[in-house]
């Protein structure tokens, strides 16, 4: 029981580590740029299919686990979280090699981007903890502990890989190519 509650404390440790210096190292990178970088334009396409694969795979991993398969549904959540990092990994190298595209629409459709801009980028940096908890409660074996956090983490995940899609259909036709 005490190496399961030192195992624990060490896990929260990292998990708060992580979840602050995550946003805190893509804010300071996202501003800065790459000196005469030949701008990495062929990212975007492929980190929006990144996310979209996340969404996929995580509904197939709640699927699984439904179904009794807990051994997929680990491969599955594991492999949304290498999907992630990839996907930040891109997105950030894109930023610092490339201008920030502006969105180019106006009126009720430029208000509804940015509402699922900011709502996006917002519950990406709160999601960072709620995925790190919920995956290291069941990799501890607290599998209550881990069904309740994947209750809010679940549908958190899911919107933001859902709308990491629709910023980028969004704002596609703006790009300059």
């Amino acid at each position: 029981m005490e190496h399961d509650l030192a195992k624990e404390k060490r896990f929260k440790r990292w998990i708060t580590i992580i979840s602050i210096a995550i946003p805190v190292v893509v804010a300071l990178l996202f501003g800065y740029k790459i000196p005469n970088a030949k701008p990495l334009s062929f990212l975007p396409p492929i980190y929006a299919s990144i996310n979209g694969l996340t969404a996929i795979l995580l509904v197939w991993a709640v699927i699984a686990i439904k179904n009794g398969k807990r051994n997929l549904h680990q491969k599955l959540m594991t492999t949304c979280i290498v999907l992630s990092a990839l996907f930040l990994v891109m997105y950030v190298a894109y930023h610092m090699t490339s201008d920030s595209t502006k969105f180019g629409g106006d009126g009720a459709i430029q208000y509804l981007y940015f509402f699922i801009l900011i709502t996006h980028i917002a519950l990406s940096i709160a999601v960072i903890p709620l995925v790190l908890v919920t995956y290291s409660k069941g990799y501890l074996g607290d599998f209550q502990g881990h069904r309740k956090w994947a209750k809010f983490t679940f549908p958190i995940w899911l919107y933001v890989a859902v709308t990491g899609v629709v910023v980028y259909l969004m704002i596609s036709p703006y790009y300059a190519h």
